[in-house]
């Protein structure tokens, strides 16, 4: 599924929409270059699931960020992750398998360990169309190379 934006907010409604029918135990992988739109997209994901904090970041530097809403989200960002063993020490396999869902920023770093169900949703810029253009793939190009 291709979706277009040409504004922070309307990338926000997307996430918002793909988060507000999420399901318990869902996972959602997130790729595109820095700035593309990923923390945006994921700011609108937790509203859709019913998170009231007011503010939604990238944990960079935590890895994990837990927020309440309908379900509870599990908000990875494994941009400075250097292995898999490194993956191993957060303990994700408590939170893939989970009744919560997860959103994991730069997802495609950690391929190997991501389950054959996770969504994959890939957020494109493309400054001939305005520098807040973004295309959002859903099923894109990260999740082809998967062999899924």
């Amino acid at each position: 599924m291709l979706m277009e934006s040409f504004s922070p907010e309307e990338t926000e409604k997307i996430g918002f929409d793909i988060g507000s029918k999420a399901n318990s135990g869902d996972i959602f992988c997130l790729s595109g270059d820095l700035g593309a739109g990923k923390t945006v997209f994921t700011r609108g994901f937790a509203r859709g699931l019913g998170v009231e904090d007011e503010y939604i970041t990238s944990p960079t530097f935590t890895i994990i960020n837990e927020y309440e809403g309908r379900l509870k989200l599990y908000h990875f960002d494994v941009y400075r992750i250097a292995s898999l063993e490194e993956m191993d020490d957060t303990g994700y396999e408590d939170y893939f398998f989970s009744d919560g869902v997860c959103l994991i920023e730069w997802a495609e770093l950690v391929r190997e360990i991501i389950p054959e169900n996770a969504v994959w949703i890939d957020i494109e810029k493309d400054l001939k169309k305005g520098t807040d253009y973004r295309k959002i793939t859903v099923g894109g190009r990260t999740y082809e190379n998967t062999g899924n």
